[in-house]
Protein backbone atom coordinates (compact mmCIF):
# COMPACT_ATOMS: atom_id res chain seq x y z
CA UNK A 1 0.00 0.00 0.00
CA UNK A 2 1.70 3.45 -0.76
CA UNK A 3 2.69 5.65 2.02
CA UNK A 4 0.19 9.09 2.31
CA UNK A 5 2.76 11.46 2.72
CA UNK A 6 0.34 14.24 4.00
CA UNK A 7 -1.34 13.13 7.34
CA UNK A 8 -4.52 12.09 6.33
CA UNK A 9 -6.22 12.91 9.91
CA UNK A 10 -4.87 16.78 9.44
CA UNK A 11 -6.33 17.23 6.35
CA UNK A 12 -9.85 17.68 7.41
CA UNK A 13 -8.82 20.25 9.98
CA UNK A 14 -6.69 22.04 7.12
CA UNK A 15 -10.39 21.96 4.67
CA UNK A 16 -12.56 22.98 7.29
CA UNK A 17 -10.01 25.82 8.75
CA UNK A 18 -9.60 26.83 4.48
CA UNK A 19 -13.79 26.72 4.52
CA UNK A 20 -14.08 29.05 8.20
CA UNK A 21 -11.75 31.26 6.66
CA UNK A 22 -13.55 31.89 3.01
CA UNK A 23 -16.78 32.37 4.56
CA UNK A 24 -15.43 34.83 7.74
CA UNK A 25 -17.02 34.89 10.90
CA UNK A 26 -19.39 31.92 11.51
CA UNK A 27 -20.83 34.24 13.93
CA UNK A 28 -24.99 34.97 13.35
CA UNK A 29 -23.96 32.29 10.45
CA UNK A 30 -26.67 29.79 9.91
CA UNK A 31 -24.85 28.10 6.86
CA UNK A 32 -21.01 27.63 8.48
CA UNK A 33 -19.42 25.44 9.17
CA UNK A 34 -19.02 24.96 13.42
CA UNK A 35 -15.54 24.95 15.29
CA UNK A 36 -14.57 21.25 15.98
CA UNK A 37 -14.24 20.48 19.60
CA UNK A 38 -10.20 20.14 19.40
CA UNK A 39 -10.45 19.63 23.73
CA UNK A 40 -9.35 15.90 23.27
CA UNK A 41 -6.08 16.72 21.29
CA UNK A 42 -5.25 18.30 25.06
CA UNK A 43 -6.82 16.10 27.41
CA UNK A 44 -4.66 12.70 28.73
CA UNK A 45 -6.06 9.19 29.07
CA UNK A 46 -4.12 7.02 31.25
CA UNK A 47 -1.76 4.59 29.04
CA UNK A 48 -2.03 1.08 28.42
CA UNK A 49 0.89 -0.71 30.15
CA UNK A 50 1.87 -3.38 27.74
CA UNK A 51 5.23 -5.44 28.15
CA UNK A 52 6.69 -5.72 24.73
CA UNK A 53 9.80 -4.58 23.11
CA UNK A 54 9.82 -0.77 22.60
CA UNK A 55 9.58 0.13 18.40
CA UNK A 56 11.99 1.88 16.81
CA UNK A 57 12.34 5.30 17.59
CA UNK A 58 9.94 7.41 15.51
CA UNK A 59 11.83 8.60 12.78
CA UNK A 60 13.39 5.31 12.37
CA UNK A 61 10.71 3.59 12.09
CA UNK A 62 8.79 6.26 9.35
CA UNK A 63 11.61 5.41 7.70
CA UNK A 64 11.02 1.59 7.52
CA UNK A 65 9.05 0.54 4.45
CA UNK A 66 5.63 -1.57 5.19
CA UNK A 67 7.54 -4.70 4.72
CA UNK A 68 10.32 -4.06 6.97
CA UNK A 69 7.64 -3.04 9.73
CA UNK A 70 5.69 -6.24 9.55
CA UNK A 71 9.10 -8.12 10.04
CA UNK A 72 9.63 -6.04 13.15
CA UNK A 73 6.26 -6.86 14.22
CA UNK A 74 6.53 -10.73 13.97
CA UNK A 75 9.76 -10.67 15.86
CA UNK A 76 9.73 -8.27 18.32
CA UNK A 77 5.56 -8.25 19.17
CA UNK A 78 4.02 -11.18 18.21
CA UNK A 79 5.56 -14.31 20.37
CA UNK A 80 4.98 -12.30 23.54
CA UNK A 81 1.08 -11.33 22.12
CA UNK A 82 1.02 -15.33 21.62
CA UNK A 83 1.40 -15.38 25.08
CA UNK A 84 -0.77 -12.75 26.33
CA UNK A 85 -3.76 -14.40 23.73
CA UNK A 86 -3.08 -17.84 25.67
CA UNK A 87 -2.93 -16.68 29.12
CA UNK A 88 -6.61 -15.79 28.11
CA UNK A 89 -7.39 -18.66 25.87
CA UNK A 90 -7.17 -16.85 22.59
CA UNK A 91 -5.19 -17.62 19.99
CA UNK A 92 -3.78 -15.27 17.06
CA UNK A 93 -6.19 -16.00 14.04
CA UNK A 94 -9.30 -15.88 16.30
CA UNK A 95 -12.45 -13.65 15.14
CA UNK A 96 -12.81 -10.10 16.30
CA UNK A 97 -15.05 -7.23 16.65
CA UNK A 98 -13.72 -3.86 18.02
CA UNK A 99 -16.48 -1.51 19.55
CA UNK A 100 -16.27 1.78 20.61
CA UNK A 101 -17.33 4.53 23.44
CA UNK A 102 -16.59 8.09 22.70
CA UNK A 103 -17.69 9.15 26.14
CA UNK A 104 -15.28 7.16 27.94
CA UNK A 105 -13.20 6.96 25.62
CA UNK A 106 -12.60 3.25 25.29
CA UNK A 107 -12.07 0.99 22.27
CA UNK A 108 -12.97 -2.62 23.09
CA UNK A 109 -11.67 -5.82 21.30
CA UNK A 110 -13.64 -8.85 21.71
CA UNK A 111 -12.72 -12.30 20.27
CA UNK A 112 -14.03 -15.39 19.47
CA UNK A 113 -13.47 -18.58 21.51
CA UNK A 114 -15.64 -21.86 20.66
CA UNK A 115 -18.17 -19.39 19.36
CA UNK A 116 -18.57 -17.34 22.62
CA UNK A 117 -17.44 -13.57 22.15
CA UNK A 118 -15.28 -12.53 25.18
CA UNK A 119 -13.67 -9.66 26.18
CA UNK A 120 -9.80 -9.70 25.23
CA UNK A 121 -8.88 -5.85 25.88
CA UNK A 122 -9.91 -2.66 26.71
CA UNK A 123 -7.93 0.54 25.68
CA UNK A 124 -8.47 4.11 26.40
CA UNK A 125 -8.77 6.21 23.22
CA UNK A 126 -5.47 8.64 23.67
CA UNK A 127 -7.17 11.24 21.35
CA UNK A 128 -10.05 11.78 19.68
CA UNK A 129 -11.88 15.12 18.39
CA UNK A 130 -15.32 16.69 18.20
CA UNK A 131 -18.33 16.19 20.58
CA UNK A 132 -20.64 13.43 20.75
CA UNK A 133 -22.96 13.06 17.57
CA UNK A 134 -22.22 11.81 14.10
CA UNK A 135 -19.71 12.82 11.62
CA UNK A 136 -21.83 14.81 9.27
CA UNK A 137 -19.14 16.13 6.55
CA UNK A 138 -15.71 16.42 5.28
CA UNK A 139 -13.80 18.86 7.67
CA UNK A 140 -16.30 18.71 11.05
CA UNK A 141 -13.61 17.29 12.98
CA UNK A 142 -16.36 14.59 14.11
CA UNK A 143 -15.25 10.92 14.96
CA UNK A 144 -17.90 8.66 13.28
CA UNK A 145 -20.73 6.92 14.80
CA UNK A 146 -22.26 4.10 13.53
CA UNK A 147 -21.56 0.63 12.07
CA UNK A 148 -18.65 -0.36 9.84
CA UNK A 149 -16.39 -2.72 8.94
CA UNK A 150 -12.61 -3.41 8.44
CA UNK A 151 -11.07 -5.55 5.51
CA UNK A 152 -7.82 -6.96 4.74
CA UNK A 153 -7.61 -3.78 2.06
CA UNK A 154 -7.86 -1.16 4.51
CA UNK A 155 -4.82 -1.66 6.50
CA UNK A 156 -2.00 0.41 6.34
CA UNK A 157 1.34 -0.72 7.51
CA UNK A 158 3.16 2.48 5.69
CA UNK A 159 0.77 4.51 7.65
CA UNK A 160 2.45 7.89 8.70
CA UNK A 161 0.71 7.25 12.42
CA UNK A 162 2.77 4.05 12.79
CA UNK A 163 -0.04 1.52 11.62
CA UNK A 164 -3.65 2.30 10.59
CA UNK A 165 -6.95 0.40 9.43
CA UNK A 166 -9.15 2.40 7.74
CA UNK A 167 -12.82 2.28 9.13
CA UNK A 168 -14.80 2.25 6.05
CA UNK A 169 -16.44 5.97 6.76
CA UNK A 170 -18.91 6.88 5.13
CA UNK A 171 -20.79 3.08 4.79
CA UNK A 172 -24.03 2.94 3.06
CA UNK A 173 -26.19 4.83 5.68
CA UNK A 174 -23.55 7.69 5.81
CA UNK A 175 -24.27 8.05 1.74
CA UNK A 176 -27.76 7.93 2.08
CA UNK A 177 -27.66 10.30 4.41
CA UNK A 178 -25.10 12.76 2.39
CA UNK A 179 -22.27 12.71 5.19
CA UNK A 180 -19.16 12.96 3.90
CA UNK A 181 -15.68 12.23 4.85
CA UNK A 182 -12.75 10.17 4.14
CA UNK A 183 -10.08 8.15 5.53
CA UNK A 184 -10.98 7.83 8.90
CA UNK A 185 -8.70 5.95 10.84
CA UNK A 186 -7.60 3.47 13.82
CA UNK A 187 -3.92 4.60 14.40
CA UNK A 188 -0.83 5.20 16.26
CA UNK A 189 0.45 8.14 18.50
CA UNK A 190 -1.59 9.94 20.38
CA UNK A 191 -2.71 12.79 18.21
CA UNK A 192 -5.82 12.93 15.55
CA UNK A 193 -8.48 14.61 14.30
CA UNK A 194 -11.51 12.63 13.36
CA UNK A 195 -9.91 9.53 13.69
CA UNK A 196 -9.13 6.99 16.98
CA UNK A 197 -5.12 7.25 18.04
CA UNK A 198 -4.33 4.58 20.28
CA UNK A 199 -0.80 5.57 20.92
CA UNK A 200 1.99 2.85 18.93
CA UNK A 201 2.48 0.57 21.36
CA UNK A 202 -1.36 -0.95 21.35
CA UNK A 203 -2.08 -0.53 17.52
CA UNK A 204 0.58 -2.77 17.01
CA UNK A 205 -0.93 -5.32 19.27
CA UNK A 206 -4.37 -4.49 17.81
CA UNK A 207 -2.86 -4.68 14.37
CA UNK A 208 -1.31 -8.15 14.51
CA UNK A 209 -5.07 -9.63 15.87
CA UNK A 210 -6.98 -7.37 13.49
CA UNK A 211 -4.45 -9.33 10.45
CA UNK A 212 -4.24 -12.66 11.56
CA UNK A 213 -7.74 -12.87 11.73
CA UNK A 214 -8.69 -11.21 8.72
CA UNK A 215 -5.49 -14.03 7.43
CA UNK A 216 -7.38 -16.69 8.84
CA UNK A 217 -10.71 -15.88 7.05
CA UNK A 218 -12.89 -13.69 8.69
CA UNK A 219 -13.81 -11.51 6.17
CA UNK A 220 -14.28 -7.84 7.52
CA UNK A 221 -13.67 -6.98 11.02
CA UNK A 222 -17.28 -5.49 12.38
CA UNK A 223 -16.68 -1.94 14.11
CA UNK A 224 -19.12 -0.04 15.96
CA UNK A 225 -18.63 3.07 17.10
CA UNK A 226 -21.49 4.44 20.08
CA UNK A 227 -21.39 7.76 21.69
CA UNK A 228 -21.69 6.10 24.66
CA UNK A 229 -22.37 2.84 26.76
CA UNK A 230 -26.33 2.80 25.47
CA UNK A 231 -27.81 1.97 28.65
CA UNK A 232 -31.90 2.71 29.22
CA UNK A 233 -30.75 5.12 31.81
CA UNK A 234 -28.29 7.01 29.47
CA UNK A 235 -30.55 7.02 27.21
CA UNK A 236 -32.72 8.71 28.91
CA UNK A 237 -30.49 11.24 29.57
CA UNK A 238 -29.88 12.25 26.18
CA UNK A 239 -33.09 12.76 25.34
CA UNK A 240 -33.16 16.54 24.68
CA UNK A 241 -30.01 15.87 22.53
CA UNK A 242 -30.89 16.64 18.59
CA UNK A 243 -28.98 13.44 17.99
CA UNK A 244 -30.91 11.75 20.08
CA UNK A 245 -33.58 9.78 17.57
CA UNK A 246 -30.44 8.83 15.09
CA UNK A 247 -28.96 7.34 18.79
CA UNK A 248 -32.07 5.23 19.30
CA UNK A 249 -31.30 3.83 15.89
CA UNK A 250 -27.79 2.39 16.81
CA UNK A 251 -29.29 1.16 20.45
CA UNK A 252 -30.59 -2.57 19.46
CA UNK A 253 -27.53 -3.72 18.02
CA UNK A 254 -25.81 -2.32 21.38
CA UNK A 255 -28.08 -3.65 23.61
CA UNK A 256 -27.88 -7.26 21.43
CA UNK A 257 -24.61 -7.77 22.06
CA UNK A 258 -24.39 -6.33 25.79
CA UNK A 259 -26.83 -8.54 26.63
CA UNK A 260 -26.57 -12.05 24.60
CA UNK A 261 -22.87 -11.38 23.68
CA UNK A 262 -24.06 -12.18 19.71
CA UNK A 263 -22.96 -10.15 17.69
CA UNK A 264 -25.87 -7.88 16.07
CA UNK A 265 -26.82 -8.23 11.99
CA UNK A 266 -26.81 -4.67 10.69
CA UNK A 267 -28.85 -4.27 7.44
CA UNK A 268 -28.65 -0.87 5.74
CA UNK A 269 -32.08 -0.78 3.98
CA UNK A 270 -34.00 2.83 2.66
CA UNK A 271 -31.09 4.72 4.55
CA UNK A 272 -32.10 3.11 8.33
CA UNK A 273 -30.28 0.59 10.36
CA UNK A 274 -32.50 -2.46 10.70
CA UNK A 275 -30.59 -5.08 13.54
CA UNK A 276 -31.47 -8.79 13.50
Amino acid sequence: MAKIILPICLVSLLAWAGFWFMRGSTAGCADCIPLPDLSALTATMTPLSLTYPASPEPNAWKKLPATERLSDLEQRVKPGLKKELEKANFKLGDSAYLRAFKESRELELWLQNDQQWQLFRTYPIAAASGKLGPKLMEGDGQVPEGFYQITAKQLNPASNYHLAMNIGYPNAYDVHHERTGSFIMIHGSDVSIGCLAMTDPCIEEIYLIIESALASGQSHIPTHIFPFRMSSERMQAAQEDPHYPFWKTLQPAYLKFEQQHQLPKVKILGGVYEVD
